[in-house]
């Protein structure tokens, strides 16, 4: 029997451990953990650092709201300073800061007036002439002439307020709290008694001088303003007893008597489109 030399064999060996005995031996090793990570799933943060839709959703409502409270703050601060710029003049120059107050609130209750009055007459219009074609291609004439402001009798009540109205009870109100101090409990006969010659004695006269001073700006002669006392000066005052009773009993309770005029003011814008309503309403049925 043959046998395999020792040089052959190791020569076998050899080559079988370049062949890849050496690799199936590793095979029986325990597995390594790999580093190797695909690409698709590489990711710098975990998904619960990622913003949400909801969350993007809060955060640019409490940027609005945040921008929101900013702008009525400064808002607020602006009014603020422009009141306070107004107390500082008023307490100045009273009777002059109540004098343009006047002038220009009772020229914007006109305004008002005018284009309600503008509303009716419209309206009014329509109504009677729906009939026919021709009528109402007049009407419409009329209609765009009457639609533009009145400026003279804007200026009227304007000037109205700024010389008459202010300075009558500018120096009223002095006068009557000259007399009768104000009180710290607003509820006292005091108040009662001012409430009283206000609407019972000061008014009805400072109505008349109204219907007076504005006829004479309107160029009325006596009898004209005559005329229209008789026709309208009872209504008058019964819709004067119905706003200013409680308007006055809340000025003269409520309110610091450097802001009085001002409180009257603001009533007086409602009641001066009432007015100007009132003695132009002959224009209305022209």
């Amino acid at each position: 029997m043959k046998t395999i030399s020792s040089t052959p064999r190791s020569t076998l060996l050899l080559l079988l451990s370049s062949c890849g005995v050496a690799s199936l031996t590793n095979a029986f090793k325990s597995p390594q953990t790999s580093t190797y990570t695909p690409l698709s799933y590489q990711r710098t943060l975990p998904l619960t650092h990622l913003p949400s839709a909801s969350s993007s959703i809060a955060s640019n409502n409490n940027a609005q709201s945040s921008s929101t409270r900013l702008n009525l703050a400064e808002l607020s601060g602006g009014i603020t300073d422009a009141w306070n710029s107004y107390l500082d003049a008023l307490e100045a120059n009273p009777l002059l800061i109540k004098s343009i107050t006047a002038g220009v609130i009772l020229g914007a209750a006109d305004l008002s007036g005018q284009a309600i009055q503008q509303a009716i007459l419209l309206s009014s219009s329509k109504e009677d002439d729906v009939a026919s074609t021709l009528d109402m291609t007049n009407n419409d004439v009329t209609t765009t002439s009457n639609s533009s402001v009145d400026i003279a009798r804007f200026l009227r009540f304007a000037f109205f307020g700024f010389i008459l109205q202010a300075p009558w009870n500018h120096f009223y109100y002095l006068l009557l709290d000259g007399a009768l101090p104000p009180t710290e409990d607003p509820f006292t006969t005091t108040t009662a008694i001012k409430v009283f010659i206000d609407q019972f004695i000061q008014a009805p006269i400072f109505t008349v001088i109204i219907f007076g001073f504005l006829g004479v700006l309107e160029g009325k002669s006596l009898d004209a303003i005559k005329e229209q006392l008789d026709e309208d000066y009872v209504d008058t005052m019964l819709a004067n007893w119905k706003l200013w009773v409680p308007a006055t009993a809340v000025n003269i309770a409520f309110c610091p008597p450097i802001l009085r005029v001002l409180f009257l003011n603001v009533v007086f814008f409602f009641w001066s489109i009432f007015l100007s309503l009132k003695l132009n309403k002959a224009e209305e049925v022209e």
